[in-house]
C-alpha cells in the first residue's frame, strides 16, 4: 500500500467500466445457442436410452437453427453437431450419410477451429470403420482396407496440424 501512495506503482485499472457496444452479445445469437444446447441435451438423453433415431433427429434440428448472419459461433455449433451426427450415423451403419455430413461441414467452414479439427478426427474414424468393413469382406477387401487406413491417418494428421496451428496462435 505504501508504494501506491509514493506513486511508484501505476494505478490499477478500474474494476468497472462501461460496456462497449462490441461486448454485447446479440439476443438472437443467445437464443440460437440456447436452442442448440437444448437439442444437444435431448440427443444425449436419447442416446443414453438407446434411441438413436430420436437422437439423430434432435442433432439434425441443430443444423436447421437460424443464427445471426456472420456469427462465428454458428460455424462452431454446426460443426460440433455435424461431428456428433456423423458418429450417430456411423453407429447405425450409415457410413455414406456420415461421410456426406462431415464433407458438408468441411466445405462450409470459414476458419480453422477445434471444431473443424474434430470433423477431421471423425472423418478418420469413418475411414477406420470402412477399413474394418473391407477387412471383414476377406481377401477381396484387403487393398481397400489398406487405402482406408491410410486415409484415416491423413485425416488424423489434418486434425493434428489444425490443433497445432491453433495452439501456436
Amino acid at each position: 500500500c505504501s508504494s501506491e501512495r509514493d506513486g511508484n506503482v501505476p494505478p490499477a485499472p478500474p474494476a468497472t467500466r462501461l460496456a462497449d457496444p462490441g461486448d454485447v452479445i446479440d439476443q438472437d445469437l443467445m437464443i440460437a445457442l440456447a436452442q442448440a444446447k437444448n437439442f444437444h441435451h435431448k440427443a444425449r438423453i436419447y442416446m443414453a436410452d438407446g434411441n438413436l433415431t430420436a437422437a439423430t433427429a434432435s442433432v439434425r434440428q441443430i443444423l436447421s437453427l437460424a443464427f445471426p448472419k456472420g456469427a462465428p459461433e454458428a460455424d462452431d455449433v454446426r460443426n460440433d453437431a455435424r461431428a456428433l451426427l456423423a458418429k450417430l450415423l456411423m453407429s447405425q451403419g450409415q457410413l455414406d450419410e456420415a461421410t456426406r455430413t462431415i464433407d458438408e461441414g468441411l466445405a462450409a467452414s470459414q476458419r480453422e477451429s477445434f471444431f473443424v479439427a474434430n470433423l477431421y478426427t471423425v472423418q478418420g474414424e469413418l475411414h477406420e470403420a470402412r477399413a474394418a468393413a473391407f477387412e471383414a469382406a476377406g481377401e477381396s477387401g484387403k487393398a481397400s482396407a489398406t487405402d482406408e487406413r491410410h486415409a484415416a491417418i491423413s485425416s488424423y494428421d489434418k486434425s493434428i496440424q489444425i490443433n497445432e496451428r491453433l495452439q501456436k496462435k
